[in-house]
């Protein structure tokens, strides 16, 4: 399943390239990183909330704000 570009759109507003967004996330080189962001693979939560860290935001808004219905 591939996510929405939210992910894609923070990380060029705050000016990151997907090579920088890897190396900051621990990764060797860029692809890691760019699978992740098209959804060719599954993310761990720790990843997330990895992401939303260098992201400066939370990982629940990042990636779960439009998943969750009221009751």
């Amino acid at each position: 399943m591939k996510p929405d570009n939210k992910l894609k759109e923070l990380r060029t507003a705050r000016g990151f390239t997907q090579a920088e967004m890897a190396k900051r996330l621990g990764y060797k080189g860029k692809s890691g990183y760019c699978m992740l962001e098209n959804g060719q693979v599954r993310m761990t939560l720790a990843m997330a909330q990895k992401i939303a860290e260098v992201l400066g935001v939370d990982a629940n808004t990042l990636f779960f704000e439009n998943k969750v219905q009221a009751c």
